[in-house]
């Protein structure tokens, strides 16, 4: 079971950024998907989580009205669209997914995590 996030990169403050993360088996299109980060030197944040089906979706505080998740199960994937970034996204985004197909709130107990894509963002 992989999770594999892509998209990453350097971007200038009010750019926008598009992350995609593609599951290595199908079983996960019935699971909870999210997004964590990790700034440089600080601890792990949530950032975005939805439902099996899409329906539901959570933000963290920093980036709701700017970030949006959703996803394509037929194709296995998930997105992050980054609108308007700024400085303080930087970070290493993970892709993250937990067999519930509803998630928690704020993006606790995904049991899946891959590899991050790192996301730089200049002033």
């Amino acid at each position: 079971v992989q999770l594999q996030a892509s998209g990453g990169g350097l971007v200038q403050a009010g750019d926008s950024l598009r992350l995609s993360c593609a599951a290595s088996e199908r079983t996960f299109s019935t699971y909870a998907k999210g997004w964590w980060r990790q700034p440089p030197g600080k601890e792990r944040e949530f950032v975005a989580a939805i439902s099996w089906n899409g329906d539901i979706k959570y933000y963290g505080d920093s980036v709701k009205g700017r970030f949006t998740i959703s996803r394509d199960n037929a194709r296995n994937m998930v997105y992050l669209q980054m609108n308007s970034v700024k400085p303080d996204d930087t970070a290493v985004y993970y892709c993250t997914a937990t067999e519930h197909g509803v998630p928690h709130s704020k993006g606790y107990g995904m049991a899946y995590w891959g590899k991050g894509t790192l996301v730089t963002v200049s002033s």
